[in-house]
């Protein structure tokens, strides 16, 4: 199992100093996480990408390629690349150059964003939002499995005889998740091609995540891609950790009734009841982060949001510390007990390799 941190990217002002960090340091911050992650033993990095204020990161690749070249183990991620506006071409070759260039600690979580002004600006029209998502990814699978595509669809140009370059690494594409939080027809379509799907569970209550994982898993299994419990889940957290519960509370109070998102709405008691945030003391979050599997079932990646809502460097610093030290090592051991031998770890591009070398020599055989 994976666990990791994502980034939002977002610059808020600290509601306790005043003080709201400038571009620059907020791009420096994320890097330095990255690098903070790693050291303290994660597993993912994750960026979002985003094309407006107040968020800065507009070109995941670009920091991805960076945080690459300054790490070793890392597995470098999206935490939603816009399938939806981005074309499918570009998808295909930055994230292949990306591939090579991170020697494949690459995958990537699709997704169609949230903000609705985005699609103007790229040229599409957000009401067409799924029939973007379906057709793009459906070219997008192709470009990296195909050396010369002819392609014809309803939103972009045709392509005729064209290579996408460079070649996915060791001609294995990076995993793909399909991300949602409210769309069963992203879950179906994750199902459809096998591919990971990433509920980012930190708005809505759990019944709700309940029903998209389950029908992920049923249409999985009707595609014939394993049995439900074999399917690729990932999942999204928030967490605020002092050694005391009451410490805690207190200092992310003022972080949470100011946050862009849910500030100045319900109060933190209400939206820790009724979404997977937890804040508390490290006990409190292993515990509650335990109850996940009790509601989804075995799953292979958790990612937590960590550094938004202006928190300061330092501080998010010191939560990473917290997490790799005192929470993961303990989520590691207690997700592994009793996990059946039929659920597969979260795919990396060795495993990936692997199966596909394996397939390839099952297909030799039998063709001789």
């Amino acid at each position: 199992m994976q666990f990791g941190v994502f980034s939002v990217g977002d610059v808020t002002m600290d509601p306790t100093t005043g003080r709201t960090p400038t571009e620059h340091e907020r791009v420096k911050a994320m890097v330095t996480i990255a690098l903070k992650a790693e050291e303290v033993g994660l597993d993912v990095f994750a960026t979002g990408e985003h094309h407006n204020p107040p968020f800065v990161p507009s070109s995941p690749t670009t920091m991805l390629g960076y945080i690459a070249a300054r790490t070793e183990r890392l597995v470098l991620s999206t935490a939603t690349t816009l399938i939806t506006t981005n074309d499918p071409v570009k998808i295909a070759e930055d994230f292949a150059m990306l591939q090579h260039l991170a020697d494949g600690r690459v995958d990537l979580m699709l997704g169609r964003g949230n903000t609705g002004p985005v699609y103007p600006w790229f040229g599409q029209d957000i009401r067409q939002g799924i029939p973007l998502a379906v057709e793009n990814y459906a070219l997008l699978h192709k470009l990296w499995r195909e050396d010369v595509v002819d392609w014809e669809g309803r939103f972009r140009t045709p392509l005729q005889g064209f290579t996408s370059t460079p070649r996915p690494l060791d001609g294995v594409p990076p995993f793909v998740w399909h991300g949602s939080i409210r769309s069963p027809e992203i879950a179906e379509q994750a199902a459809y091609y096998g591919d990971g799907f990433f509920a980012n569970n930190i708005f809505w209550p759990k019944e709700h995540f309940v029903r998209l994982i389950s029908l992920y898993r049923q249409r999985y299994a009707h595609y014939g891609h394993g049995t439900p419990e074999q399917a690729i889940v990932g999942l999204g957290g928030q967490v605020f950790m002092r050694k005391n519960s009451q410490d805690a509370v207190r200092e992310f109070r003022p972080y949470f009734d100011n946050a862009p998102v849910y500030g100045h709405g319900p109060s933190l008691e209400d939206f820790m009841a009724e979404t997977p945030l937890t804040v508390g003391s490290p006990q409190q979050v292993i515990d509650r982060t335990l109850t996940f599997r009790e509601h989804f079932g075995n799953y292979q990646r958790q990612l937590f949001l960590m550094d938004h809502a202006g928190l300061p460097l330092k501080t998010v610093l010191e939560q990473l510390d917290i997490l790799g030290e005192e929470v993961v090592p303990v989520l590691r051991r207690e997700f592994a007990k009793d996990r059946p031998a039929q659920v597969p770890d979260a795919p990396t591009h060795a495993s990936l390799t692997a199966a596909a070398t394996a397939a390839a020599a099952t297909e030799t055989s039998t063709t001789v």
